[in-house]
């Protein structure tokens, strides 16, 4: 038996709103609820903006807000459920397993760009201090 937890997918570089979105979106509609009362009791226009996106995304009017996420869930556990037939598991898993190195070896390559550009950005950085340092030192002897 396969056991899986399901998470919002939200982008490590999202923002705060798309962060607190998913949050509140996982608790349901109860939770915007509070959050729109809350948003009411501490600062009116708050609770009034909160009012208005849930209007305007179709979040007040939806059975729940998770009704999306469930679908995804479902979809999550049947892929990790057997076939029944070996060769198609076998082959589903080492597709898997390939797919999550190319990631793995995808994001270890950004973070070596990233790397790359900071020592790069840092270097410049150093190099137009050094200059402007001697440009001072030279104009400060010159007087």
């Amino acid at each position: 038996m396969t056991t899986a937890t399901y998470t919002a997918n939200v982008p490590a570089a999202s923002g705060w709103f798309s962060r607190a979105e998913a949050w509140l979106d996982q608790r349901g509609k109860g939770a915007w609820i509070a959050a729109m009362v809350l948003g009411f009791i501490f600062f009116w226009p708050v609770g009034l903006a909160l009012l208005a996106y849930m209007i305007w995304s179709k979040r007040m009017f939806n059975k729940s807000c998770r009704s999306h996420g469930h679908s995804h869930r479902y979809h999550g556990f049947r892929s990790m459920k057997s076939s029944g037939n070996s060769a198609f598991d076998a082959y589903k898993e080492d597709t898997l397993r390939r797919l999550m190195d190319e990631q793995e070896a995808f994001e270890a390559f950004l973070q070596r760009l990233r790397d790359a550009k900071d020592k790069a950005e840092f270097d410049q950085f150093m190099d137009d201090r050094e200059k402007r340092m001697a440009d001072e030192a030279r104009n400060t002897e010159d007087a």
